[in-house]
């Protein structure tokens, strides 16, 4: 089903693809996927891996096609320290992947990584393997779902993925990366969230079989109340970012949003994409055609499968941040050629002498011949690296004009912001005043003292019965839910002079 190197070029025979966070591994063998109880040394596998959004950094960058293609690397790599103000002192690893134009500049896609936190989270994996082959930047292993037709390329998706550390939004169009960014919602951020929000802490595994067998429409009210609060924000902050990379990629609309998690689909998050993006989502799980015995597997993992068979069949086509390559074959390795050049000085010193004076010569004229070769080369790096430090100064100049211009647009533009922000989105408070006292009496519920402060409203509540603050208040979250971002009564008292109650409502609008 999917295309491998010719036996001739490769001899992998296995993927074994690894999520380097959780410890969790699936290997494709015989056109089956499935878990890994433990990982071995064998060099017939394809060892592939992924690194969270969150702990990468990404820009884009624009190089004239008049660059010469074996100094695009080295200018990839100044434009990368350049862009994201990368300290100088320090090693990272770079890598890019060219965007598919016709300007008259070539655009590339830049991903960035610290050594260090690589080292960190690979390198008890690599004592393991001996090597990694793949390690794929989280946001482009989606890329693959257009290159197998899974996903039409003529459109624009948006992908969001919770996993246990880390929860990321990625925005493709027409089959091409986009953007992305990751969210403060991981799965454990989730967690955390709902036991500070109801005051205590609950037991994990009960609060994640909740959350992927009922989500968001359990039938325990403690629960549903408080994933609606939490879900409320989350698709509150996915939508500035959609609004974000519509504006900054002239984008006319999203077409489709998929929502998935490693733990399995969530239920009930369609209304919230609904209510709070206008899009229809759906779940994030396609059908790859692979064979696996399990009820749901990460995606990511079915995703690094698809990655490990493109970058077999074109190394270009991904981003690689691998920094822990296989060993070379024998013939390769320094060890090798001095065995393999032991044995032939052995050979040829029991040959006739003749053959061995006919062999000094040969040697000779081919160490003539590369030292000729090596003094052109060096010639010709050289001029080269001159070329590198004149365009070198000559960007440094640019990127200054570019600042000082960026630094005016800016400045315009949030001026700009701030004057229709207030001409089209002021909020009239007359209008809600009168809302709530019409429902107030409604409901046969009086105002002593009323108090706003920004977009918070406070108002000394006053009724012969302590019930209908309770009524009012929920007539008020089920008709203004989409207004309000947190309604609640405060201590409620009753005044033994008048026989009323008493208590203090605070509104907070959105």
């Amino acid at each position: 089903m999917f295309l491998k190197k010719k036996s001739s070029e490769s001899t992998v025979k296995n993927v074994v693809t690894v999520n380097a966070y959780t410890g969790k591994s699936y290997a494709f063998k015989n056109d089956v996927f499935k878990p890994l109880d433990k990982l071995t040394y064998n060099t017939s596998n394809f060892i592939t891996s992924y690194v969270n959004n969150k702990d990468i950094i990404t820009t884009k960058v624009n190089i004239s096609r008049n660059i010469p293609e074996e100094d695009i690397v080295d200018i990839i790599d100044i434009k990368a320290y350049e862009e994201l103000g990368l300290d100088q002192a320090n090693t990272y690893t770079i890598s890019s992947v060219e965007v598919e134009t016709s300007g008259e500049e070539r655009e590339y896609h830049i991903f960035v990584a610290e050594p260090e936190s690589l080292d960190e989270l690979y390198l008890p994996l690599k004592e393991e393997t001996k090597y990694i082959d793949l390690i794929v930047p989280a946001p482009l292993l989606y890329k693959p779902l257009y290159k197998k037709e899974i996903l039409q390329d003529n459109k624009a998706h948006c992908f969001v993925y919770f996993m246990q550390n880390d929860a990321f939004v990625t925005v493709y169009e027409n089959g091409q990366y986009l953007y992305s960014k990751s969210i403060e919602f991981s799965l454990e951020q989730i967690y955390d969230k709902y036991c500070e929000s109801i005051g205590e802490k609950v037991d994990e595994k009960e609060f994640y079989s909740v959350l992927e067998s009922e989500g968001l429409k359990t039938t325990n009210s403690d629960y549903q109340q408080t994933f609606m609060k939490i879900f409320a924000e989350v698709f509150i902050t996915i939508n500035d970012i959609i609004i974000y990379v519509k504006r900054a990629f002239e984008l006319d609309s999203i077409d489709q949003i998929f929502i998935g998690s490693e733990k399995g689909p969530i239920i009930g998050l369609d209304d919230y994409s609904q209510n709070y993006l206008g899009l229809h989502s759906s779940d994030f799980n396609f059908n790859y055609n692979v064979s696996s015995d399990e009820w749901y597997t990460d995606q990511l993992q079915y995703l690094m499968l698809l990655s490990s068979f493109d970058y077999m069949e074109d190394e270009s086509s991904l981003v690689n941040l691998s920094t822990y390559p296989r060993a070379p074959s024998f013939v390769n390795r320094a060890s090798g050629q001095f065995i393999i050049s032991t044995a032939a000085a052995i050979a040829l010193s029991l040959a006739y002498p003749l053959v061995y004076l006919v062999g000094s010569y040969v040697n000779d004229a081919k160490i003539y011949a590369l030292t000729i070769e090596n003094n052109e080369l060096t010639a010709e790096s050289n001029k080269y690296k001159k070329i590198l430090s004149e365009k070198k100064s000559q960007i440094k100049v640019l990127d200054e004009k570019i600042k000082v211009l960026s630094d005016t647009y800016d400045g315009k533009s949030k001026m700009l912001t701030s004057i229709y922000d207030k001409k089209v989105n002021y909020r009239l408070k007359s209008g809600i005043y009168h809302t709530l006292a019409k429902e107030l009496d409604q409901f046969d519920v009086h105002v002593e003292m009323l108090k706003s402060e920004k977009d918070t409203l406070w108002l000394s509540l006053l009724s012969s019965d302590d019930r209908k603050f309770t009524e009012v208040i929920k007539y008020m979250s089920d008709t203004h839910f989409d207004e309000i971002i947190e309604i609640d009564i405060e201590k409620i008292q009753k005044d033994p002079a008048s026989n009323y109650y008493k208590g203090l409502l605070k509104v907070v609008l959105r």
